[in-house]
């Protein structure tokens, strides 16, 4: 149920309070839609979930490896469906990358400063789309890449 912001929390009670305090005053309620698609999601989904579990890894190994491969470095991340490579080798800012890889490439993403400071020198990527799509981004990026990596 990717984007529909539907989720629970189970924690120490004082956590709970916590979270309600400002749940209460951020967030009015989950839309009916969401709400009806998450109790048949938890009714009779298991099949399907374990199936996009299976497609979300191949997504993550595809581009993961791709981004190895053309010499950038990234952690494995476990979770989430976002990749955040390091481009430091490149010699360009976070911003900078983005910027330049959007106009010379048509490729979108992320600078990793958009999640603060120690953002600085990172991108985040995101694998929740199609194989074709993610391939077609990475021979993109790998093109972009081979002209800037030192």
């Amino acid at each position: 149920m990717t984007g529909w912001r539907i989720g629970y929390a189970l924690a120490n009670p004082t956590f709970i309070a916590a979270m309600t305090k400002i749940h209460q005053y951020t967030m009015l309620c989950a839309p009916i839609t969401a709400q009806i698609g998450a109790l048949e999601a938890l009714r009779h989904g298991e099949k399907h979930m374990k199936k996009m579990v299976a497609e979300y890894d191949r997504r993550r190994h595809l581009i993961l490896d791709g981004i190895r491969n053309m010499g950038l470095t990234c952690f494995e991340p476990k979770g989430a469906f976002y990749i955040f490579p390091s481009i430091q080798n490149t010699g360009l800012s976070s911003e900078e990358f983005a910027e330049k890889l959007l106009r010379s490439e048509r490729v979108a993403l992320v600078p990793g400063t958009a999640f603060g400071e120690c953002g600085e020198g990172f991108i985040r990527c995101s694998y929740a789309t199609s194989v074709n799509k993610i391939s077609e981004a990475l021979s993109r990026i790998e093109n972009f890449v081979k002209k800037h990596i030192k």
